[in-house]
């Protein structure tokens, strides 16, 4: 051990949410899809099929966790 305390940078969850619901919004929309449909369907069932495979967005929506997901929604819908 070097006797230093290390530091750990603060994963900004609020940030990386809407990064990721971007992406996948954009992802949904150039293949022709409803997005907002696609993305309410993948949050009520969390079913990935509901989110196209094109530029990673399923591997993407799947690393959120739907309950932060949720949480950061309705926070945002309330502010």
């Amino acid at each position: 051990m070097d006797g230093f305390t290390k530091k750990f940078g603060v994963v900004d969850k609020k940030a990386e949410i809407k990064e990721i619901m971007t992406r996948v919004y954009n992802a949904l929309k150039v293949k022709g899809y409803d997005p907002i449909n696609q993305l309410v369907g993948y949050i009520v069932t969390e079913d990935p099929t509901y989110i196209t495979n094109y530029n990673n967005a399923r591997t993407l929506i799947c690393m959120l966790d739907r309950d932060e997901l949720l949480h950061e929604l309705v926070v945002s819908y309330l502010e």
